[in-house]
This record gives C-alpha cells, sequence and structure tokens, in this order.
C-alpha cells in the first residue's frame, strides 16, 4: 500500500516541507505562530509521519498538554554536543520555566536576560555573569530548535525579552537536571575546564 495513499498532491508537498522541518529543528510547538499549523498538519497525518520515520530510526512524541512534538533518534544519532555554559544556560532556562510557571501559572514564561544572569550567579559557578557573547550565541542556538523566543533584537541588555516555550520540559528532563547539577558540582571543584562538550541534548 502507497504510504502517501489519500493524500493530495499540496498535503504530500506539504508533508515533505514539515518532515524536513522536523528534522532539522526536532521541536514543533503549537504556540509558536510559526510552527502552529505545522502541528496541527503533523496531528492530522500523524500515522503517515510515524511510519515514514519509523524506517529512518526516528519516534515521534506527540504531547497534547505541551503543544510540543518531538522527535527523537532511537539509536542516538544526531545528537547535539553542547558545551558547559550553554548547558548550564539551558539548564536555568528550565528552572526559570519551572519558577514562573508555579508563581504566576503564566500562558507565556517570558523572562529577561537579567534573571538568566541572576540566577546563574546564585548557582555560586562564579562571581561573574555569563560573558554577553555566550548568552547570546546560546539563546540563538535554543531559537533554532524551537526552544526559546527571542522578544528583543538586541541581546545586550538585561532587560531583554525570552519567551520560554513547554517544549524546554521535553528538552531538559528531570533526569536531565541531575546530570548536569552533577557536572556543576564537579566544576566547582576544578573537574571540568569551561571549554569542554559537556552533555547531550536531546534536540535533533
Amino acid at each position: 500500500m502507497d504510504l502517501f495513499e489519500g493524500m493530495l498532491q499540496k498535503d504530500r508537498d506539504e508533508f515533505r516541507r514539515v518532515c524536513n522541518k522536523l528534522m532539522s529543528i526536532c521541536f514543533i510547538v503549537r504556540r509558536n505562530e510559526a510552527t502552529k499549523s505545522d502541528f496541527y498538519f503533523i496531528q492530522r497525518w500523524k500515522q503517515v509521519f510515524e511510519r515514514y520515520l519509523e524506517v529512518l530510526g526516528y519516534t515521534l512524541e506527540i504531547n497534547d498538554e505541551y503543544g510540543v512534538i518531538q522527535l527523537v533518534n532511537r539509536e542516538n544519532y544526531n545528537h547535539l554536543n553542547l558545551k558547559l555554559n550553554d548547558s548550564i544556560i539551558l539548564l536555568i532556562l528550565r528552572i526559570l520555566y519551572d519558577e514562573k510557571k508555579r508563581e504566576l501559572s503564566l500562558t507565556d514564561v517570558v523572562v529577561n536576560l537579567g534573571d538568566i544572569q541572576e540566577k546563574y550567579i546564585s548557582l555560586k559557578i562564579r562571581e561573574k555573569q555569563i560573558d554577553k557573547t555566550t548568552m547570546n550565541n546560546a539563546l540563538r542556538l535554543f531559537k533554532r530548535f524551537n526552544l526559546v523566543e527571542l522578544l528583543d533584537r538586541d541581546l545586550m541588555q538585561e532587560e531583554s525579552r525570552v519567551i520560554i516555550y513547554d517544549s524546554i520540559l521535553m528538552a531538559v528532563r528531570v533526569e536531565d537536571i541531575k546530570r548536569v547539577n552533577d557536572m556543576l558540582a564537579l566544576y566547582r571543584k576544578g573537574g571540568k575546564t569551561e571549554d569542554e562538550e559537556a552533555v547531550q541534548d536531546s534536540a535533533d
């Protein structure tokens, strides 16, 4: 049986586009206007996506509660290696997401760079803040994978705002938080350097 039986040509073209996007950015987020229609398209053709991606060694995880679709490679290929500071920033984003949701029950979780720096200092990793270039590069990387949205073009100011998407819950799970915390403890003791590749993010 043709996998695409019953699909109009326009839907086949859309399937190709969405599938390539999914394999490129890993997370499709309903709350993000740029991928909202893709989220519903995947839901509509869920079985076709699942069967097609199964052949390639991928599993499609759809979380309707979060409004997030994640692509996971069962063979642990195509993982993104993060440096320690990128991992720390990602962990901080997850912590801030949890705190904001718990305190305010917000639909959109918005933080600013000052919030991230303040949390970084509170972790007692270093006495000085994350340098602006490292922060800028990390946030733009996470935007690429649909974990955050940058509300301000200038990322050099403490007031610059960032939306943290619900996809952070799937990208950084409880076991990931523990692993990064263990690495931070080792780093504080001088066991790791800042430039060493530290963790594998589940993105892509």
